[in-house]
């Protein structure tokens, strides 16, 4: 499967969709910390890719979202932002709103 392939299938399948560095419980860079933070202060669960684990998708994402920096947060198929977006939404009470409607029942990583 191409690498844009994977991406839309991944975005596609999961309404709530973090790809980062690292893990939601070890985070790999003080960005990814913040962000999972915010959305894990939502109450919401959500899915995640590790970049670093996934250097077709680390390359290829920033190109196909015309979004250049990690992480990157998708809700229902809608890049939303980086972490600069993610805290501010979060700090005008705007994420977790759009956090509960597209909730999903399981935090997972993405294959």
């Amino acid at each position: 499967m191409e690498t844009i392939d994977k991406i839309k299938e991944q975005i596609a399948e999961h309404p709530v969709l973090l790809y980062m560095k690292g893990s939601p419980k070890l985070p790999s860079c003080g960005f990814s910390a913040q962000t999972v933070q915010a959305l894990m202060n939502c109450g919401e669960q959500f899915a995640y890719v590790d970049i670093l684990l996934n250097p077709d998708i680390r390359s290829e994402l920033p190109k196909f979202a015309d979004w250049p920096t990690f992480p990157q947060l998708w809700i229902k198929g809608e890049l939303i932002g980086g972490c600069d977006i993610i805290l501010e939404m979060f700090q005008q009470g705007e994420l977790q709103p759009l956090l509960k409607e597209a909730a999903v029942k399981s935090e997972d990583e993405v294959k």
